[in-house]
């Protein structure tokens, strides 16, 4: 057998993978066969995921010339985000997986955004959070490789100045590092570090990498990896990943 031959049975014996993100304003969806993604839709970040998420599914899955029942694991984003993002994404895998009898992998918001942004030996992924605030955390990239360097936080733009400015080389990642971008440009201008937006991140300096809306395509890589790391779950396992508690909750206990 031929290189290309084992190549494409090990392809076709890899696992078929629907990832769901909506924790971000548009959300996304993919669907892969192992790490080969065949489809992916974006959202409209001008509705709910409620709207358009089952219909993207649809989609994609028609795109991949496959069937639902043909999925092996749903990978979705459990967090952190928007909290009715997030409900509505974990309730939609939940169900799919259960019709199916299928199992699950829930993936970190943030590491899918650092992932997304590419190679970086320091990605500061950031999410908005609400009244100005940003969800973040911190990863080192190499390929596909994944690494947290330090835990989810949801922090104030002041905050995450002081707990990151003494890196003098960071990608930061996501919308919430656009949303933040001339409060960071202002600092690394302060401390004498050189600034760049949608530019060469490879290079000295702080770098804002270029939007991704499809985190999804992410989602499902780092679900590919838990799936080969033996590490999925039953569907009734998976958990929102808020970081910190819904305003509701917060009312409950003033």
């Amino acid at each position: 057998m031929s290189n290309r031959e084992i190549e494409n049975s090990q392809q076709k014996q890899a696992p078929v993978i629907l990832a769901i993100e909506t924790a971000t304003r548009a959300g996304s969806v993919a669907i892969s066969r192992g790490a080969n993604v065949l489809a992916c839709a974006i959202g409209d970040a001008t509705s709910s995921h409620s709207t358009d998420l089952i219909e993207n599914i649809d989609r994609i899955v028609q795109e991949a010339r496959l069937q639902l029942s043909d999925v092996d694991l749903f990978g979705v984003a459990m967090g952190p985000g928007s909290f009715t993002g997030l409900r509505i994404g974990l309730a939609t895998a939940k169900s799919l997986a259960v019709a199916t009898k299928k199992k699950c992998a829930g993936i970190s918001t943030l590491a899918a955004i650092a992932l997304a942004a590419g190679r970086s030996e320091r990605t500061v992924a950031l999410l908005p959070a609400g009244r100005g605030e940003v969800f973040a955390q911190m990863f080192s990239i190499i390929g596909h490789d994944v690494a947290a360097l330090d835990e989810a936080t949801h922090i104030s733009p002041q905050a995450l100045l002081s707990k990151y400015a003494g890196h003098d080389t960071i990608t930061w990642a996501g919308e919430g590092a656009q949303a933040q971008r001339d409060i960071l440009r202002a600092e690394a201008g302060r401390r004498g570090i050189m600034f760049r937006v949608d530019s060469d991140m490879k290079s000295p300096g702080w770098s804002v990498a270029p939007i991704n809306d499809r985190i999804a395509e992410s989602v499902a890589q780092l679900a590919f990896r838990e799936y080969l790391a033996g590490r999925t779950i039953e569907p009734e396992q998976l958990r929102a990943n808020y970081v910190r508690p819904s305003d509701a909750e917060m009312k409950v206990h003033a």
